[in-house]
């Protein structure tokens, strides 16, 4: 089995574990991972503000990069930034003619062209659908056994593309992570919202957002993600969150690739906790890492 691979621009720098640990597990998992050459930024949240077309003609470019490759025409997309622009390009121009033909004008200027003929997927619905729980259990090594995990799945993976999930309550972690041994924390948060770039421009209301989450997180032994920007917000503000909510909410934050790397056998390192910046030292007395 193979996938098509954009890391995306968060996936290189702040969320290298990201990176890391995915390109780990699947290896693990016996599954090829083909990056694209010469991708490039598939304009995150900020190109749309500058222009509609721009914000289009970014991921048309990396798709059509994707299409000239001959490994298959699934391409794997962890950060859900990349998956939504990606997903978008491709839903839109199956229904639009005019726009397919304004981006192909577009993409002359490299001697490239858009067919869309590439699937694009996020990471967890490749782990869920493709890859399944049952062939997780059958790699796992280390069950994590006496673990309680709160699964976070945040918004742009399920919206407004509810291609693999229900938006409003997803479960699709949830059979990855009992397949481990883990048990799932129970809680309404995991489609919830964390704020995204607010943190950056309106803080405060990225602040209480966060609180929410972790406080509602309470009993678990860490929250696992799948975005690097719930990721950002969950853990590197851990300490402006606890001080403005005047209360402990401290928790533990991992890709899931991580939580599932340590069950099939791979070592810390080799997933890239050195990289996390927040991993209690009860969590990793707790995995045995």
């Amino acid at each position: 089995m193979s996938y098509l691979y954009y890391p995306g621009c968060s996936l290189e720098g702040t969320s290298q574990e990201y990176n890391i640990s995915t390109r780990a597990l699947f290896s693990s998992l016996d599954i090829s991972l083909n990056e694209i050459p010469e991708w490039t930024c598939c304009g995150a949240s900020a190109a749309e503000s500058v222009s509609y077309l721009l914000s289009l003609s970014l991921p048309a470019r990396v798709l059509a990069l994707a299409e000239k490759m001959d490994d298959c025409d699934q391409l794997l997309v962890p950060c859900s930034a990349c998956y939504l622009n990606l997903k978008k390009v491709e839903e839109k121009v199956k229904k639009d003619p005019v726009l397919l033909e304004n981006l192909n004008t577009i993409l002359e200027a490299e001697n490239l062209s858009l067919k869309n003929s590439t699937k694009v997927k996020h990471l967890l619905e490749v782990l869920s659908k493709d890859v399944g729980p049952d062939s997780i259990q059958k790699k796992t090594k280390k069950y994590l056994n006496g673990l309680t995990i709160a699964p976070y799945y945040g918004c742009q993976c399920l919206r407004p593309y509810p291609v693999f999930d229900d938006p409003e309550a997803p479960t699709s972690m949830e059979p990855l992570l009992k397949a481990v041994g883990v048990k799932v924390h129970q809680w309404n948060m995991g489609s919830k919202c964390c704020g995204a770039s607010q943190m950056a421009t309106k803080s405060d209301i990225a602040v209480k957002y966060v609180a929410d989450i972790l406080r509602a997180a309470k009993g678990a032994d860490a929250i696992v993600t799948v975005c690097p920007m719930c990721q950002m917000n969950l853990e590197a503000y851990q300490e402006k969150v606890c001080s403005t909510a005047g209360e402990d909410l401290h928790t533990s934050i991992l890709y899931l690739p991580q939580l599932l790397g340590i069950a099939l056998g791979l070592s810390a390192k080799e997933l890239g906790f050195d990289f996390n910046l927040a991993v209690s030292k009860g969590l990793r007395q707790k995995m045995v890492i």
